[in-house]
């Protein structure tokens, strides 16, 4: 080992530790230190034994174990952990170093951060990481956002150890913008992520309780799908999933599931911060409301007994129709979920002055991150064309697919309706892309009404100027 060493990591828990592991191999020594020693020596005799990673048991001698400048990535629960890891190291570091957060903070915290150390002249990025425990050992997406001169210094390590895609070999990191750009951009990435589960839990619900479909059955038509349009990581497991056998009962092990979801906050934070900043993202706030419903489960089963739904409602159709319908209305809504979402960025970064490359943030989600998918690279031709859209659904290409598969969709959710079955996120997907399409809305009955009790003013469609009137008799 070479007596300094070239990268620093805090915080061992499974994603750091995948990561140190993939920066050694692509070349690099490394330094780690963990809170809890006992970790450290666990690693040290593990996964670490034998490599160019040097263990430490202070953050002293973690500090002083590193080469200058000191490039150190932190990798500890978002929020005050992230606070107190940056505490203990400031004192210890010059003027030159870098630390990079490698968590999912929230993206003002992560500004904050970069303001504070700056001062100090020491570089901060907010790197948003995405790919799970498999995507840090052995390429994930990443994120990163912060000063230009801090990326620089570390972006050869960053492009070795990201995901490469298959269309093109390249790495999937890129610099976003300053601040927190790379943490916003991993959110959103969250919050589409969000959506997008939730558009296939939804149709498998539809499959399973109206089309009578089995686990095996299930498995054999998400292959399917997976060779085409829908070609993505999420699909590809859900194959998986329906394919386990729990080897308790004999059944598939799916459904011995509670049906009851979690979550961390980043689909949350998505849905808070559009509304904040007047970005319409219906699909991720259904998601994220489908998933606090689900944790209802006892008050969702006693009123079951007690609130009965359709009655009388059979499907009479073909099932091969039902599953072609739903693998359109399931693009779709996909389609829409992204358009949101690019949308979303497009805002924040004019909010923010962050100059977000779009066209960017999509060809780093090819590879490794969680919503990887064949529909991304048309995504970022869209973006980097030389009249990107203002919406991916003008884009001639998203407009097309979506108009040609738009009955199948209407058909899909008015068929769910009927049977009972809830479809938040697909029916939010819908009317987003209803109320895009529709030059009119009822807004005017709203603005009226507001006039009307509170004085809040109108405008006229006529004429310029702000109006108020007394609506009552």
């Amino acid at each position: 080992m070479s007596e300094k060493q070239e990268f620093g990591l805090i915080g061992l828990a499974v994603m750091g530790q995948n990561l140190v592991l993939n920066v050694e191999r692509n070349g690099y020594s490394v330094a780690v230190y963990n809170r809890t020693t006992s970790k450290t020596e666990e690693f040290a005799a593990g996964p670490a034994k034998g490599k160019n990673i040097k263990p430490t048991e202070t953050i002293e001698a973690f500090v002083a174990s590193l080469e200058q400048p000191r490039r150190i990535m932190i990798m500890v629960q978002a929020g005050p952990p992230v606070d107190a890891v940056i505490g203990q190291l400031r004192p210890l570091l010059d003027q030159g170093d870098l630390v990079i957060d490698g968590g999912n903070s929230w993206y003002q915290d992560t500004e904050r951060r970069m303001k504070s150390l700056e001062a100090d002249g020491i570089g901060f990025l907010g790197v948003g990481v995405s790919g799970g425990e498999e995507g840090a050992l052995w390429g994930p997406s990443l994120m990163p956002g912060g000063t230009k001169d801090a990326y620089e210094k570390v972006e050869p390590i960053l492009k070795k150890i990201a995901a490469k895609a298959k269309e093109d070999g390249e790495p999937c990191v890129a610099y976003l913008g300053r601040g927190g750009a790379g943490h916003y951009v991993k959110m959103v990435h969250n919050g589409i992520e969000y959506g997008d589960m939730q558009l296939i839990a939804e149709s498998y619900d539809i499959l399973r309780r109206i089309g009578r479909l089995e686990a095996p059955q299930l498995a054999d038509i998400f292959d399917e799908w997976n060779r085409g349009e829908l070609l993505s990581f999420l699909i590809e497991i859900t194959a998986d999933i329906f394919r386990k056998i729990d080897d308790a009962t004999g059944k598939p092990l799916v459904e011995m599931v509670l049906d009851s979801a979690g979550q961390k906050g980043t689909g949350r934070w998505t849905a808070q911060d559009a509304m904040e900043i007047g970005a319409p993202f219906p699909t991720v706030s259904a998601a994220v409301a489908a998933r606090i419903i689900s944790a209802h489960k006892p008050a969702r089963i006693a009123a079951e007994k007690i609130i009965p739904g359709p009655q009388d409602v059979q499907f009479t159709g073909d099932v091969k129709g039902l599953i072609d319908d739903v693998r359109a209305a399931l693009y779709a809504s996909k389609i829409c979920s992204y358009a949101q979402g690019m949308a979303m960025l497009k805002t924040a970064s004019d909010a923010y002055g962050w100059s977000l490359p779009l066209g960017t943030a999509a060809k780093i989600w090819r590879a490794g991150c969680i919503i990887r998918a064949a529909l991304l690279g048309d995504i970022t031709r869209a973006f980097e064309a030389a009249n990107p859209p203002a919406n991916l659904l003008l884009d001639d290409f998203f407009k097309e697919a979506v108009i040609s598969r738009q009955n199948s969709w209407r058909r899909v959710v008015g068929l769910a309706t009927r049977h009972g079955i809830p479809v938040p996120a697909m029916s939010a997907s819908l009317a987003y892309f209803d109320s895009y399409r529709t030059g009119t809305l009822p807004a005017n009955l709203i603005q009226a009404q507001r006039d009307y009790f509170g004085a809040h003013t109108y405008q006229r469609i006529d004429k310029e100027g702000i109006f108020h009137s007394h609506w009552g008799k």
